[in-house]
Order: structure tokens, then C-alpha cells, then sequence
């Protein structure tokens, strides 16, 4: 029988579908029960408008069987089969799709093939030397046998089947030292690409597997009797056929969600939040999400990989799609199904089209209001939550210049020092005083340092709450931000700014305070100048304060770099020079003042430069900073105490 040549441009485009298309080898699986799953629904379809064919949904399957002698894998399926032109059009001609007819042909919205590009089949040779198909076509007397070896061609010729379908029998090649072709005759290989890959098909995927059981015990059974075991194969249905995430959420408890969670993700714990979101409309899609209790132990590294299981129509495309989730929701693990979706050739990789935007920009905002909803309905599970991803919201409060700081900054935590607890903004602005101008802040190492500095001493003392921020990220969060929305006293929306309290002026002090202390600067502007001129280049300014009570000293930062802003850049690579202007506020009221004065009147230069470096390191000690020299604070303070 003379070998006819393939209906495409050349040989060459044949090579490149069997070895370019597609980079994993057991994907090859994945495409021939989706055809299989294809030509089942043409006949089904056809069913319901034709009671001659005879059948229902539960009569049709997928059968794999595997012959490890022989070294062949057979696909059969009992849908819908091919003539001898149908066999030459869909499998003789490279990328013609008989599927996507199907969908051209029948405009019902409720039909849901999967294939589209006609290039599925040939993957097979991938993984074998040699490919048989052999079809009936529903209501046709006659069988054909395609078969072909690769690029070379295929040959077609009668052949011999009882019933409608299609046979493929895929002959796996032999290993080699780069490729296990062993496992795509494996039980649990096969077993397990279906389980990943078509698991929710929607007909039956049944393989014959070994099992064992204990024979039948005699009777009487003898004193020494020793239980026997005996082999034997069962047809087992492979795949769960209805995805857990399109059956109605009232039908599935959360014990099944949970279960699902933890054997699909490989997590030992409950889900903090079950996430069910369907669409219909301009992005068609089915979304099954969870929220984990607890972080990956490797969540903040680069290691950490986000993103979604994708799948078209119950088939897995994507194990993680990044595009579907944005950077401050990764931890979110899940499913998307989509028919609608723009697939590559290969049907690995997503094409970006506006589809996917839709589905990410709707999932994003199902998300917040998720999150939201828990915060406001179950407040202790909300700090649980944020205790182990609250910093990845405020990380994507800051990023990207605040774009994202308005949809999360409801869902953002601090912990406030008039409370004693975590607090939201709109809860501290709730309880704002009216005459209070700036929402507070201090930044820090601890809740409990950051509670004693001075200048958070006197913000509290005025009845006002300070929030205490104690992760890296905290004040770029808000520094970015910088506003929060706030009602006036007479009910319009306007806004509130964040105030660092060791940064520029509090808004506490009155008009006469403010005077008292510019002119107290001025009297004392040669005393000031000495003290700047011996701490040589440390401090921008030396001034009187007004946000000192009791403390004799304290530094604040002029400008929008803050001196904590300071102490996490100078830990980022290629930052160490960065360096906020920092000034030396006194407090002319106490005793330590009168001292600096006696010495500057005195014309005791020493004194007085030994006592500027002491009060600039006591101040450098109560912002949580590393004095410069140790040693030189330490002879300081034990040469006043001689």
C-alpha cells in the first residue's frame, strides 16, 4: 500500500508540531483523553435531539489500557468515531480541528469543547514510535485504521470494530538515558498525570488496576491457619469527573472544602477563608480560592512561587498562573476554570488578552471584600490571618508608587498605644477628638520603646492615640499614603495627613508656645551654634523643642526622611549613605540646660563639647540608634561622675 504524504506545507512543519509545540512529555496524556472527551460529547450532544442513538451520559467512557509486554498504551473512547475522510481531514491535516467545526457548526452557549487547534493528537508521537487509530463513526458499517510512524506519513485502510469510537494505540518508545518512557506505561504514572491533568473531565477515565485482597478463610479454619492474599484487576474509575468548585456552595460542607484544600495544596491546616466566586457575562469563569491559617515557610523569599491552577474546562492548563492574582493577595491559593480563555497552541501558556485582565481584576476585588467581610465578622480570625500576611498587605499598600494603597488600606492593622491592641484606620480616626489635626505615628523596634519616647509621651498626655509601627515597611505604608478620608465637624469629606511624632512639628503646641521657643532659639543661637559646630556634621540643627516635658533632649528628623526610614534603607545594599536630617531638640526648662549655659559662659570649650556629644548619644540611645563610639559615651559618663 503506497504511504500518502500529509496535507501541510511540508515535513518539516510536522517535526515541529511533534517536538516544538510542547515542552512536557506527559502532556501528551492530557490531550488525547480531551480529544476522547470531545468526540463522547459530539454524540452526547447529538443524543439529546436524537433518541435514536440510544444513550445517556452515564453509558459513555474513557478507557486506558496498558499492555507492558507489547509496550502499548490504548486510549478508546465510545463517542461520536470517524469516517475515512474524517480520519484523512482531522488527523492527515496538520491544525485542522474537527472540535473547533463542532463549536462553529452548533452556536449553543451550553456546549463546551475543549479543543480548538487541531494539534493535540500529534504530541502523542513525543512519547511513541509509531501511533494506530482505529474509528467508527456513529451510525456508519465501516471501521478504518490510521496509522503512522512521524513525519514520514500515515497509511489508511480498512479495519475491524464492533462498535462506534475510537481506538488509539500509542506504541511507547524505549527509554533512554535522558527519557523514562517506562512511566507512561506505569499503573501509578498513568494514575497520576490523569489526576493531575484530567481529573475533572466529565466522563469516566477507567484503567484496569491490580489490587489485592485476602482469600476466603476455610471452614473450619485449622489452628495454624495463616491468612492468604491473593492478586487481582478491578476497572477503577481514575478521575473525580465534577469539580468540587461548580457544584453549588450550599452542597459542599466546609469540611469537603477544607479536605479539598489540604490534599490539593499539601497543607496540614484548615483554610482561614473559603473563596467561591462565579461569573457569567463579559468573563465566564468558575473560581475556587482559599485563604491559608499560616504562611509557607518560604513565603518571603524568592523561592516562593504565587499564583492560581488554571484550568479550561475541567482540564489543567497552568499548576500556577501568576497573571490571575496580584502580588499583595499571593498568598491565595486556587483553582480558575475558564472556557473563554485565549490558550497558546500548546495549550501550556495563556495568551494575555483582555479575558484574563477580567478575570484578575474581578478576582482581586472578590478578594478584598473576602478579607474585608472576615475582618468585620470575625475580628480574631483577622488577626490571625494578619499576624501571618499582614506585612504583604502593606507591602502592596507601598508599592508601585500607592497605587494599590486605597483598595488595601482598610485591611491594614497597627497596633495602637491608647488601646492596647490592633486597631484599623478608620477605627483610629473614629475616635479622633475633633481638634486633633494629624493621625500619629512613632517608628520603631518594639511597641514598648517606641511607647516612652518623649515625643509620644506628650501626644498621649493631650488624650490623643499614637499608632506604634514596628515592621520595616510600616511608615513607607503610610508615608506613601500620606492621607487618610475624614468627615469635618460639619460632615464633609475631606482628609487627614500621618504625622511621624519625631518629625517636624506636632500641631500641639499653641501659638505662644511656638513664639516662647523661636525666641528662646534665637537668645541661645551661639550656644547652638557651638553645640552643632562640636558634634561636626551629626546634626542639621540644634534648636528648642516643644515636644520635651521631662526629657532633657530628643532628635527629630527635618524633611520626609525619617530617622527610622534611615535605619531600614541603610540595611538595603547600595543605600548605606542615605541619612535623614537630623536635629537636636533641647528643653530649655531643664536643669541639664542651665549646665550647657554655665559651661558656654564659662568659655569652657571642652565641657561643652564633651556635653554635646553626651546629650546627642543619650538621644541617639532613646531612637533605638547605635551610638558612634561606645567607648567615648562610656569615659564621658564616668568622668561627671568623679
Amino acid at each position: 500500500m503506497a504511504k500518502k504524504e500529509f496535507q501541510a506545507e511540508s515535513k518539516k512543519l510536522m517535526d515541529m508540531m511533534i517536538n516544538s509545540i510542547y515542552t512536557n512529555k506527559e502532556i501528551f496524556l492530557r490531550e488525547l483523553i480531551s480529544n476522547a472527551s470531545d468526540a463522547i460529547d459530539k454524540l452526547y450532544y447529538k443524543s439529546l435531539t436524537d433518541t435514536s442513538v440510544g444513550m445517556n451520559k452515564g453509558d459513555f467512557r474513557i478507557l486506558l489500557t496498558r499492555d507492558k509486554d507489547s509496550r502499548t498504551l490504548t486510549i478508546s473512547d465510545n463517542g461520536i468515531g470517524m469516517t475515512r475522510e474524517e480520519l484523512e481531514q482531522n488527523l492527515g491535516t496538520i491544525a485542522h480541528s474537527g472540535s473547533l467545526d463542532f463549536k462553529k457548526d452548533n452556536k449553543d452557549e451550553n456546549i463546551d469543547i475543549i479543543g480548538q487547534f487541531g494539534v493535540g493528537f500529534y504530541s502523542s508521537f513525543m512519547v511513541a514510535d509509531k501511533v494506530t487509530v482505529i474509528s467508527k463513526a456513529y451510525g456508519s458499517d465501516e471501521a478504518w485504521q490510521w496509522e503512522s510512524s512521524g513525519a514520514d506519513g500515515y497509511e489508511l485502510e480498512p479495519a475491524e470494530k464492533e462498535t462506534a469510537g475510537t481506538d488509539i494505540i500509542l506504541h511507547i518508545k524505549p527509554d533512554t538515558e535522558t527519557d523514562n518512557y517506562d512511566n507512561f506505561l506505569d499503573e501509578y504514572g498513568i494514575v497520576a498525570i490523569v489526576k493531575k491533568y484530567s481529573d475533572y473531565v466529565r466522563y469516566p477515565i477507567q484503567m484496569e488496576r491490580e489490587k489485592s485482597r485476602q482469600k476466603p478463610e476455610p471452614d473450619p479454619k485449622p489452628d495454624d491457619y495463616k491468612p492468604e492474599w491473593e492478586t487481582y484487576t478491578e476497572l477503577e474509575t481514575l478521575n473525580s469527573m465534577v469539580p468540587i468548585w461548580k457544584k453549588q456552595k450550599s452542597e459542599v460542607t466546609d469540611e469537603e472544602y477544607a479536605n479539598f484544600y489540604k490534599d490539593k495544596f499539601s497543607d496540614y491546616a484548615d483554610p482561614a477563608r473559603v473563596i467561591v466566586s462565579r461569573t457569567e457575562g463579559t468573563a465566564n469563569y468558575n473560581a475556587l480560592l482559599f485563604v491559608p491559617s499560616h504562611r509557607p515557610y518560604d513565603f518571603y523569599t524568592k523561592d516562593y512561587e504565587k499564583g492560581l491552577a488554571l484550568y479550561a474546562s475541567g482540564v489543567l492548563i497552568m499548576e500556577k498562573c501568576a497573571d490571575l492574582l496580584p502580588d499583595y493577595f499571593s498568598f491565595v491559593k486556587g483553582i480558575v476554570d475558564s472556557q473563554d480563555l485565549s490558550l497558546n497552541i500548546s495549550r501550556e501558556m495563556l495568551q494575555k488578552d483582555n479575558q484574563l485582565k477580567l478575570i484578575h481584576n474581578a478576582l482581586e476585588k472578590k478578594i478584598k471584600n473576602e478579607l474585608h467581610a472576615m475582618l468585620a465578622n470575625d475580628r480574631e480570625k483577622y488577626e490571625s490571618f494578619w499576624k501571618e500576611f499582614g506585612r504583604q498587605l502593606k507591602f502592596g499598600a507601598y508599592s508601585d508608587y500607592g497605587m494599590h494603597a486605597e483598595l488595601l488600606r482598610d485591611l491594614l492593622l497597627f497596633w495602637s498605644a491608647k488601646e492596647q491592641k490592633m486597631v484599623t484606620l478608620q477605627e483610629y480616626v473614629d475616635k479622633m477628638p475633633a481638634e486633633q489635626k494629624y493621625i500619629y505615628f512613632a517608628a520603631g523596634d518594639s511597641t514598648d520603646r517606641l511607647a516612652k519616647l518623649p515625643a509620644a509621651e506628650l501626644v498621649m498626655d493631650k488624650g490623643y492615640d499614637v499608632l506604634l509601627l514596628t515592621e520595616d515597611v510600616d511608615e513607607f505604608c503610610l508615608q506613601i499614603m500620606r492621607t487618610y478620608p475624614r468627615k469635618d465637624a460639619e460632615g464633609k469629606d475631606g482628609t487627614v495627613e500621618f504625622k511621624n511624632v519625631n518629625s517636624g512639628e506636632l500641631g500641639l503646641e499653641t501659638e505662644d508656645e511656638k513664639k516662647a521657643a523661636e525666641e528662646a532659639t534665637t537668645a541661645n543661637k551661639a550656644l547652638f551654634d557651638a553645640m552643632k559646630d562640636a558634634l561636626d556634621g551629626k546634626v542639621k540643627e540644634v534648636k528648642v523643642s516643644t515636644r520635651l516635658k521631662d526629657h532633657p533632649v530628643c532628635l527629630s528628623a527635618d524633611g520626609p526622611l525619617s530617622i527610622e526610614m534611615e535605619k531600614v534603607l541603610s540595611k538595603q545594599p547600595g543605600s548605606e549613605g542615605v541619612k535623614s536630617d537630623k536635629v537636636l531638640e533641647l528643653n530649655v526648662n531643664h536643669p541639664v540646660f542651665a549646665v550647657l549655659k554655665a559651661a558656654q559662659e564659662a568659655g569652657d570649650t571642652e565641657k561643652l563639647k564633651k556635653y554635646s556629644a553626651l546629650l546627642y548619644a543619650q538621644a541617639q540611645l532613646i531612637e533605638g540608634l547605635p551610638v558612634d563610639d561606645p567607648a567615648a559615651y562610656a569615659e564621658a559618663v564616668c568622668s561627671l561622675m568623679q
